[in-house]
């Protein structure tokens, strides 16, 4: 089967480099992607869709060291959903997760970042 996800868009704010207890790096970024449409009128609309991405490794010590708020960024991923519970509530989330991840504006970063095989 199948599970790819490919996104454009805008970092929603700063990313946040940490390293898990066994010492991978991780990052979780929020995209905004918008998109204009006309409507049953045919007047401009549009629409934001907000995403949430995690990239381990390589793509998190990319994402911390050259994007911030605002950045324009391209990932390739796969969908993801988990579980937690948090203060006796039990929450489900989808999210991406980035296999590459690079940024879409020239001279703000390099190029791309090949993907690590050891991504969790």
């Amino acid at each position: 089967m199948l599970n790819r996800v490919v996104l454009e868009g805008n970092l929603t704010k700063d990313p946040v480099l940490r390293e898990t207890k066994s010492g991978k790096s991780v990052t979780n970024l929020r995209m905004a992607i918008n998109r204009t449409f006309k409507d049953g009128e045919g007047k401009p609309k549009q629409e934001v869709c907000y995403v949430s991405v995690v990239a381990w490794n390589g793509q998190a010590t990319f994402a911390g060291k050259y994007l911030k708020k605002g950045s324009k960024v391209s990932v390739d991923g796969r969908l993801q959903s988990r579980s937690y519970e948090k203060n006796g509530v039990k929450h489900e989330v989808i999210e991406v997760v980035a296999e590459s991840l690079q940024s879409s504006r020239p001279n703000s970063a390099p190029p791309t970042v090949t993907p690590s095989p050891d991504q969790e």
